[in-house]
């Protein structure tokens, strides 16, 4: 299963991003084909609060347009949105470990972490810092 990291998201929402026809393609391909794909709960919420963001992007993106943007991802029948579970601590305690994860990598620990409880095989990402952990495959699309 693929997932997708919030820098994907981000890019595919914002008319302004280099990025967005790019990444809006990767999107749409996962969001109609046949595969299941996944969004981990954490990128969910850092994209709202990325995309809303009046320092980050002027103008920031209303509320009501990025809820609208992730319920229309959300009506995906192959998309599965993937969290915490009850064997999620030994996976996150590993990619720590295995990563030389400190400071503000731990979000980065933690979608891994996820990812890998989850069956997740590839991450879509543009961020370099998930290739320290080495069960999971990374790919920029972009």
């Amino acid at each position: 299963m693929i997932a997708v990291d919030t820098n994907i998201l981000v890019y595919a929402h914002r008319l302004d991003s280099a990025w967005n026809r790019r990444a809006a393609a990767v999107l749409v391909g996962l969001a109609e084909g046949r595969d299941p794909w996944a969004i981990p709960w954490p990128c969910v919420h850092e994209f709202f609060s990325i995309v809303t963001h009046a320092r980050i992007f002027s103008p920031p993106t209303p509320a009501s347009k990025a809820l609208q943007d992730l319920d229309v991802w959300f009506l995906s029948p192959t998309l599965r949105l993937i969290g915490e579970t009850e064997i999620y601590w030994p996976a996150l305690r590993s990619c720590i470990e295995k990563g030389s994860v400190a400071g503000p990598l731990v979000h980065d620990a933690r979608v891994a972490a996820i990812c890998r409880v989850h069956g997740v095989s590839t991450l879509l990402t543009a961020d370099r810092d998930f290739s320290r952990f080495r069960e999971l495959k990374v790919q920029n699309p972009l």
